[in-house]
């Protein structure tokens, strides 16, 4: 297990304002963040607060956070970004009045995969992505509790990708999400 610096990622949006509390790194989101790609809405949003760093076969990031949210869409968890047109955001979302675990997986459109976790509201969640040769593991639950299987998704070994901890806020100014740690690991062995 490697612990990645706040400082050694690079943002693909600046967020509205950052804030170092002990390790924690307090992230504001700049209202109407968000990132989509055409589906059902017919629009794109490409300016979420995304903290990337290289993200290598064989490895897995995790990100943990604490889920504060009460507006409709706050977000936060893992980006995955290896182009405009393809990405994945995988992590919990406020939706129609609760928290949700789930991921967005954009290859030039975007899909959207949500189920209610309302035990998870104010507490601190662990979201990890595992990158093996042709696809990436997603797995999320509360930190220091066994993670549930959230995606299985195709992902290509030689794409060129980065990882790393995403907040957004698509309906309101304001949101501040505490992000508690953001490392390397193995990646999983198994799916099951």
């Amino acid at each position: 297990m490697t612990d990645i610096a706040w400082s050694d990622g690079r943002w693909t949006h600046a967020p509205a304002a950052l804030a170092e509390d002990g390790r924690d790194l307090v992230v504001t989101a700049v209202e109407g963040s968000d990132a989509w790609r055409v589906t059902a809405y017919g629009f794109v949003h490409d300016n979420e607060h995304a903290l990337l760093a290289p993200f290598a076969v064989g490895t897995a990031v995790e990100v943990e956070f604490t889920a504060a949210f009460s507006a409709q869409f706050d977000q936060a968890g893992v980006f995955v970004r290896a182009s405009a047109e393809r990405w994945v955001k995988a992590g919990v979302e406020f939706a129609d009045g609760r928290p949700q675990v789930g991921a967005v997986v954009t290859d030039v459109m975007s899909d959207w995969s949500l189920s209610p976790v309302p035990e998870w509201i104010d507490r601190r969640v662990l979201v990890r992505v595992s990158r093996g040769d042709d696809a990436l593991t997603v797995r999320a639950g509360l930190a220091g509790a066994p993670l549930q299987l959230v995606r299985v998704l195709p992902f290509p070994a030689e794409l060129a990708a980065e990882a790393g901890p995403f907040v957004c806020a698509p309906t309101r100014p304001g949101l501040a999400v505490r992000l508690h740690a953001w490392r390397v690991v193995e990646a999983d062995g198994a799916l099951h």
